[in-house]
């Protein structure tokens, strides 16, 4: 399974991020990359199917989102975070996260049953601990004791506008904790339209960071909202009303 070109290439676009891999941590991705394509085959996990590309637009976009936790305070206090990654789908940006800092503790929340399957079979193809896999929406996970407003970080990645994904996301973070949400172009007018919304959870923002990603042309942005106040137990609403109906 060794690809010397892999390996230079996502090593090479991990120190640009400053953010180093090993060579164990690269085998882990050689790893991520064999085992999504053979399952991509038979179920739907990404349109992305190019080594090169998935390297790219996947594995390094993902690792981009520790750029905000540096800015956040000292790397030490967030290598072993609470972190739930909602809506995770194949498993980004939650599990590229984890094995560049392998402390973390991590929930992948994933909605479809058969994602979730591939997520359980790849955590234990990579031999990752402190990885727990959830099955369920997140307007109903949020309102579980064990995961309501547990969390020290919740990211999501193309998950949804950006007071849905408030909805979905701020729920499940501590107060003092952080929600990274990756979007691709400017995304301040849509910051803007969900400053009501984020107030209501709980949330302010903190920053939106452009991020350069090596070898990487579109625009990408983290969006990081703080948690200063309990979210009001009514929030998130049932499952659907947030995207279908964003509060304002």
């Amino acid at each position: 399974m060794d690809n010397p070109e892999l390996l230079t290439m996502l090593a090479g676009g991990a120190r640009q991020l400053g953010i180093p891999l090993t060579g164990d941590q690269l085998r882990l991705f050689q790893v991520y990359l064999h085992t999504l394509l053979a399952w991509n085959a038979r179920m739907n996990l990404t349109s992305i199917t190019d080594d090169h590309a998935v390297q790219l637009k996947h594995f390094l976009d993902s690792l981009a989102g520790l750029l905000a936790l540096r800015q956040a305070g000292p790397a030490a206090a967030w290598r072993t975070a609470r972190v739930i990654d909602v809506g995770s789908g194949a498993g980004f940006p939650g599990l590229p996260l984890k094995i560049a800092w392998p402390g973390l503790r991590l929930t992948l929340l994933e909605a479809t049953g058969k994602k979730a399957g591939f997520l359980r079979a790849l955590v234990q193809e990579l031999g990752l601990a402190g990885v727990e896999v959830l099955s369920a929406r997140a307007e109903d996970a949020a309102h579980q004791p064990a995961h309501r407003q547990a969390y020290d970080l919740a990211v999501a990645r193309a998950l949804a506008e950006m007071a849905a994904l408030a909805e979905l996301t701020l729920p499940f973070a501590r107060t003092g904790g952080l929600v990274v949400a990756y979007k691709g172009d400017d995304p301040s007018g849509e910051v803007a339209s969900a400053e009501n919304a984020v107030a209501q959870l709980g949330g302010r923002l903190r920053q939106v960071m452009p991020v350069a990603v090596p070898g990487l042309d579109a625009a990408r942005h983290l969006v990081v909202l703080e948690k200063v106040a309990a979210t009001p137990e009514r929030y998130p609403r049932r499952p659907g009303m947030p995207a279908k109906h964003p509060l304002g």
